[in-house]
């Protein structure tokens, strides 16, 4: 397991709850990240750029606005009015958009950075990115953190102590040193939120310290900060979108490309192998071109999975970034009992 991110949040607790919206099938390749860092944090200090970049395969050009909301630690919209954290505007028309070039599926490319000369944001905290149509409907949302050092913590991650799961599970212990903050109430203060590989979706959260000690809070818990380590993300390499490449078997070019994965196997029952990964991340590339953001070109991929028989009572999914680590009805698996594999196939931008 890697990347494991902890937050600390100081904000009061107001409003309804926000959970991310899947993007509708028109929207592909979302991608929110820092340009001043070589990683894909959405967790940033505050000051630094964003940028925020999508394609619309539609290719019509459509208007598209963001909107920027402050949101408590537990995601629920802040009591603050948007001109106490926001100089400028909470809400413009994205401008920069760009027509695909030289691709065989037409696209849109729209991108955004953050702060830009409309808005500027000036406190830290949880922010929810929302994108809306030209008629105000919402199309999707992201998740950011901003965040300033004035807390430190000390972080181990060790193999868990509970034996049952003790080659399966990693635990995360921590110290919270707070001596520059003004802290009456710790417990109903402080906010942690442990984060693998930044994936809210299964984020360890409310959690309370086992000590306080002056100026320190101390989480040793032997099982309530586990987390499954599970296997390294699987990958392909279709930078070079004709040709069979990195665990792909063969390219077909039809109305559009058609790139077909090798078989994956069940790795479930096979000791865990070390092979250093982007943790389901995506980069965006196409060898032939100079803009990839508008000359990568999108290819139908076709995935597969050999089992010996199908799995009872569980689902199988393709599933990273690119979807925003959502199970949807586009990238579940489907199984094929006269071969015994299961399928699934949609469209993804190359790289």
């Amino acid at each position: 397991m890697k990347n494991i991110f902890i937050s600390f949040f100081f904000l009061p607790i107001f409003g309804i709850l926000n959970a991310q919206k899947t993007a509708p099938s028109n929207i592909k390749s979302i991608q929110l990240q820092s340009l001043n860092e070589t990683t894909f944090n959405h967790i940033i200090p505050l000051g630094n750029t964003l940028e925020l970049n999508f394609d619309d395969i539609d290719g019509d050009q459509k208007e598209y606005y963001y909107k920027i909301e402050l949101m408590t630690h537990d995601w629920k919209k802040s009591s603050l009015i948007s001109n106490q954290y926001i100089n400028g505007f909470e809400s413009n028309v994205i401008f920069n958009v760009e027509n695909s070039f030289n691709t065989f599926q037409n696209y849109t490319h729209y991108s955004v950075q953050f702060p830009n000369q409309n808005t500027k944001i000036t406190k830290s905290g949880n922010y929810l990115l929302s994108i809306l149509d030209d008629v105000g409907e919402l199309v999707f949302t992201r998740k950011f953190t901003l965040y300033e050092n004035i807390a430190t913590v000390g972080v181990s991650a060790s193999r868990s102590r509970n034996t049952k799961n003790m080659g399966e599970e990693q635990t995360v212990q921590f110290l919270v040193n707070y001596s520059q903050l003004q802290i009456n109430n710790p417990s109903q203060e402080i906010h942690v939120a442990i984060l693998k590989n930044e994936n809210w979706k299964t984020a360890i959260t409310k959690i309370q310290p086992q000590f306080y000690k002056p100026n320190q809070l101390v989480y040793k818990y032997p099982k309530k900060t586990n987390f499954w380590g599970g296997n390294e993300y699987l990958f392909f390499d279709n930078k070079n979108i004709r040709n069979a490449s990195v665990n792909i078997a063969k390219s077909e070019r039809k109305e559009i490309y058609h790139n077909y994965l090798y078989p994956y196997v069940n790795r479930g029952l096979k000791s865990y192998t070390y092979n250093p990964d982007i943790n389901g991340q995506f980069i965006i590339r196409n060898i032939e071109a100079t803009n990839p953001k508008t000359e990568a070109d999108y290819a139908m991929m076709y995935f597969s999975l050999k089992v010996g028989q199908e799995i009872v009572d569980k689902e199988v999914y393709v599933y990273g970034a690119f979807n925003n680590f959502s199970l949807t009805e586009e990238n579940k698996m489907i199984f094929d009992p006269s071969t015994n594999y299961y399928h699934a196939n949609f469209l993804l931008k190359q790289g």
